[in-house]
C-alpha cells in the first residue's frame, strides 16, 4: 500500500505543481472575462455610417428616425451622391428604398460583407415601415395596430398527481436546472479530454523510455496501475474542489444581487436542485473515472509518449458523442428515445441523465438505475484494464492500437497458463 501512495503522491505533485494545472484552474475565469469583454467593450461594430436614399425624402428621413443602435443612419439627397461617399469612405455602406403599393423594398451596397446583425436591423426597420404603411392604407388607427401586434399569451405549468389522483401544480425550475445541466456536461467534456491526456501521456511517457521493465521488477503492475490512475483523480478532484469553493465564495457574495434574486425566484436552493445536483456530482465523477480507466488502458498500449493523441481517439470520439447527444436532444427535444436510451448507456450516461433529470424526463429511481449500471461497468472495466496493464506495458508493436492489444492478451493468456 505505502507503494501505492508513494506513486499515486509523485503523480499528483507533479501535475499540481505544474504551470499547465494554474492554467486550466485560471481558464474559466480568463473565458469568462473574455466573453465580458466582446460583449461590453467590443461589441461595437465598425460599420456605423449608412446612408440611406429613397425617391420620396421623407421616407429616407423616416427611416433614419427608426434607426439602430449600433448604426448611424443618415439620409442622402441621390444615389450618385451615395456612390461617391462610399468610394470616398465618407459612408460604410449605402441602402437604397423603394416604395410601392404599401410594399417596402431595400438593398445595401457595401463593398465588402455587412454581416448579419446589420440585415437583420433593416430588416425590422422595413418591416415596421411597411406594417405601418399598410395600417394606414387599411385606415386601422394605432390602438387597433398596436393590438394586432400583441403576441399570443402562452405559457407553460408542470402539474403532478397526489395519492388520491387529483392534480396540482408544480414548480417548474427546469429553465435553471437545464442551465446547471448543461454546464456539467460542458465540464464533463473538459476533465475527459484534460485528464484523458493527462493520465494516457503519464504511462506512455514511461513505456517509452523503456524504465516500465524496472519498475515493475519493483512494485506489482496493479499497483503501479492504481497509483497512476489514484494520483490523476486526485489532481480532477482538486480543481472540482477548487472550483466549488470559488463559486461558494461567489454565491455568498452575489446572492443578495436582485437579478440573482429575480432569476431564482421564491424558490430555495433545496427545492432547485435537491436530488438533481447531487446525481449530476455522481454522473460526473463517475464519467471522469471510465474515461480515465479507458484513457489508462489505451496509453498502456502505445509505444511512446508521442503516440498518445492517437491512443485517446477513442476517449475523444466517445465523450464528443455523448457530449453533442446530451445537448442536442436535452434542447430540442427532452423526451426523446435516443436520450432515453443513451441515459442507461455507460460512457453516454453521464452526459444524457443530468439533462433528464433537469427536464424531469427521467424520475431518481431511473437515476439510480443509470448509476448502478455505471459504477458496475465501471468496475469491471478497472479490474480489466489493470489485469491487462502488466502485459500492455511490456508490448511494443508498431503495426497499431488493435494488433498491440491482441499481443497483449495472448501474453496475458500465457502467463496464466504457466501460473
Amino acid at each position: 500500500m505505502s507503494k501505492f501512495w508513494v506513486i499515486a503522491g509523485d503523480v499528483y505533485k507533479k501535475n499540481v505543481k505544474s504551470a499547465s494545472f494554474a492554467i486550466l484552474i485560471l481558464a474559466p475565469f480568463l473565458f469568462g472575462a473574455f466573453f465580458w469583454f466582446v460583449n461590453n467593450i467590443a461589441s461595437g461594430s465598425d460599420l456605423n455610417q449608412i446612408g440611406v436614399y429613397a425617391a420620396d425624402a421623407g421616407v429616407a428621413e423616416a427611416f433614419t428616425k427608426m434607426e439602430g443602435d449600433d448604426y448611424e443612419f443618415v439620409a442622402v439627397d441621390s444615389e450618385e451622391t451615395a456612390k461617391k461617399q462610399l468610394k470616398e469612405e465618407k459612408l460604410d455602406a449605402y441602402l437604397v428604398l423603394k416604395m410601392s403599393d404599401e410594399a417596402v423594398e431595400g438593398t445595401i451596397f457595401s463593398e465588402s460583407s455587412v454581416g448579419t446583425t446589420l440585415q437583420m436591423t433593416v430588416q425590422q426597420i422595413l418591416n415596421s415601415m411597411q406594417r405601418s404603411a399598410r395600417s394606414q392604407a387599411l385606415g386601422l388607427t394605432a390602438e387597433q395596430v398596436a393590438q394586432l401586434d400583441q403576441p399570443a399569451v402562452f405559457k407553460t405549468q408542470k402539474v403532478s398527481f397526489d395519492e388520491s389522483g387529483k392534480m396540482e401544480d408544480k414548480d417548474d425550475h427546469s429553465s435553471i436546472q437545464n442551465i446547471v445541466a448543461m454546464v456539467a456536461t460542458i465540464l464533463l467534456l473538459v476533465f475527459i479530454m484534460t485528464y484523458a491526456s493527462i493520465i494516457a501521456q503519464e504511462i506512455a511517457s514511461e513505456k517509452g523510455t523503456r524504465i516500465m521493465e524496472v519498475i515493475l521488477s519493483s512494485t506489482k503492475a496493479q499497483t503501479h496501475y492504481y497509483g497512476k490512475l489514484a494520483g490523476v483523480l486526485l489532481v480532477a478532484l482538486t480543481q472540482m474542489v477548487i472550483y466549488v469553493v470559488m463559486g461558494i465564495i461567489g454565491w455568498q457574495k452575489f446572492k443578495d444581487m436582485d437579478v440573482v434574486k429575480e432569476f431564482l425566484g421564491e424558490a430555495s436552493l433545496e427545492k432547485l436542485f435537491g436530488p438533481f445536483l447531487i446525481f449530476t456530482v455522481i454522473f460526473v465523477l463517475l464519467g471522469i473515472l471510465i474515461y480515465s480507466v479507458l484513457a489508462a488502458l489505451c496509453g498502456s498500449l502505445v509505444n511512446k509518449a508521442e503516440d498518445t493523441a492517437k491512443a485517446i481517439v477513442p476517449v475523444t470520439y466517445l465523450s464528443m458523442a455523448g457530449y453533442f447527444i446530451a445537448y442536442l436532444m436535452g434542447l430540442m427535444d427532452p423526451h426523446s428515445a435516443i436520450l432515453r436510451v443513451t441515459s442507461y448507456i455507460p460512457f453516454f450516461s453521464s452526459f444524457s441523465m443530468p439533462v433528464r433529470l433537469a427536464s424531469d424526463t427521467a424520475t431518481v429511481s431511473s437515476a439510480v438505475v443509470s448509476v448502478v449500471i455505471l459504477a458496475v461497468v465501471t468496475l469491471v472495466m478497472m479490474l480489466v484494464s489493470a489485469g491487462l496493464y502488466k502485459s500492455n506495458v511490456l508490448v511494443y508493436n508498431d503495426n497499431g492500437f488493435f494488433a498491440s492489444l491482441k499481443q497483449s492478451l495472448m501474453l496475458l493468456k500465457n502467463d496464466r497458463k504457466k501460473d
